[in-house]
């Protein structure tokens, strides 16, 4: 209603909600285990080892992404720096990181073309991977959730490639604090 003196700026979320311009990629590719498929157990977040995966980039450039890992429960969240945002780039990063947690028993991201390669990581993981419906951040929640915590210290004119890996951890900390 124009009462208080606040620009868009000011807000937390900087006003994001506002509707944004294609990134000009050809999205949505359609094979992947829907998230109908996945337990209902994973919804109710009653067990460990459930996460959520998802990438994040600066602006328009293209460049270095940040792949941000979520697990359900807990609640944990864990931001990686990666050279690209294909599949060739994401991929191993997500084998090498998922090879270290014994427990994990799904993984669930939205159909970005960083994910193409999933047939790859639920090969050598074992572990399914899930796809959300094109156009429904909610239904990673919590993964959505704290990459807006994310972009509070690596906004969008932020290129990723600035971004030591000391100031990663600080971050990480932070969050799940």
């Amino acid at each position: 209603a124009g009462r208080l003196k606040l620009s868009l700026a000011d807000l937390p979320d900087k006003g994001i909600r506002q509707k944004r311009q294609s990134d000009g990629r050809r999205q949505v590719f359609v094979n992947g285990r829907s998230i109908e498929s996945r337990p209902k157990s994973v919804q109710a977040r009653q067990d460990f080892g459930h996460f959520e995966v998802d990438t994040m980039q600066s602006g328009k450039k293209r460049g270095e992404v940040l792949v941000t890992i979520t697990e359900r429960l807990s609640r944990q969240h864990i931001v990686r720096q990666v050279s690209g945002r294909n599949s060739q780039a994401v991929t191993p990063v997500l084998i090498h990181f998922f090879q270290g947690i014994e427990n994990a028993k799904s993984i669930t991201v939205d159909r970005g073309r960083e994910f193409a390669k999933y047939d790859e990581i639920e090969q050598k993981l074992g572990i399914p991977v899930y796809f959300a419906h094109p156009y429904s951040p909610e239904e990673r929640g919590s993964n959505e959730i704290l990459n807006r915590y994310v972009r509070r210290f690596i906004p969008k004119e932020r290129k990723i490639e600035t971004v030591s890996a000391k100031e990663l951890d600080q971050i990480n900390h932070w969050i799940n604090a």
